[in-house]
């Protein structure tokens, strides 16, 4: 799974453009329309960037970046701030308050994709690593490919997604609740059992020719990469 972006913007027809090109990029992405909304989201889950709006209701965004800020889980969370107000005093308000970036409204969707991937990776640069190594494995996040001792492995989206999100924590063991949130999202309604399916496909397609399980299964618990594998950009 790739980096998780919180939108935080009023305008529906943003949002929905915003969404789309971010989850073509490989982000897990969430949205919400309301600054109140938003901070209690981030209280329950802190994403690793924040596409914020100024002007939005309920609080707004420029509130909602200091109380951010004055919070110890959340004062080094990416925020880029998104707005009509193209002013320099503006500009230079937003940045005292805290956020990282300022993105003037209409804005270059390509050039706001840059600015996302330049700050995750000065942020959390192992969260932007184009290639994903563990062992023999290879998970390229730009072609959507992935080797194996050098020959291709061919997965489903889904099962992608799957290998993606546990090769980014080798070790750690996730419930099956936690693999749905991470790799479907938490707005998605189906069976935890539907885990169990895709772990299946994952490891017929990566366990071929009698090749070492990483995936393990942790009874009563859920699955995790084996933390023999190493994992490196």
């Amino acid at each position: 799974m790739g980096p998780r972006i919180l939108i935080v913007e009023d305008e529906e027809p943003l949002t929905l453009l915003l969404r789309y090109n971010l989850e073509a990029e490989g982000y897990t992405v969430d949205a919400v329309a309301r600054g109140d909304e938003a901070e209690v989201r981030l209280r329950e889950q802190v994403p690793d960037l924040v596409l914020l709006d100024w002007m939005l209701p309920g609080l707004s965004g420029i509130e909602l970046c200091r109380r951010l800020r004055a919070r110890r889980e959340t004062e080094r969370l990416p925020v880029i701030m998104l707005t009509a107000r193209g002013e320099e005093g503006e500009r230079v308000r937003g940045l005292a308050t805290g956020a990282d970036d300022y993105v003037v409204k209409p804005f270059s969707v390509p050039e706001l994709l840059a600015r996302v991937r330049a700050l995750l990776r000065r942020a959390k640069p192992g969260h932007v690593a184009t290639v994903l190594t563990a062992g023999d494995i290879e998970l390229d996040r730009e072609t959507r490919r992935v080797r194996r001792s050098g020959r291709e492995l061919h997965l489903g989206p889904t099962e992608f997604k799957l290998l993606e999100f546990l090769m980014q924590s080798p070790g750690r063991v996730f419930t099956r609740e936690q693999l749905l949130d991470g790799v479907w999202g938490h707005d998605v309604y189906i069976d935890e059992r539907t885990v169990d399916v895709h772990v299946g496909r994952l490891r017929k397609a990566i366990n071929r020719a009698r090749k070492p399980d990483p995936i393990r299964t942790v009874r009563g618990a859920g699955y995790s990469f084996d933390e023999t594998f190493s994992h490196a950009e």
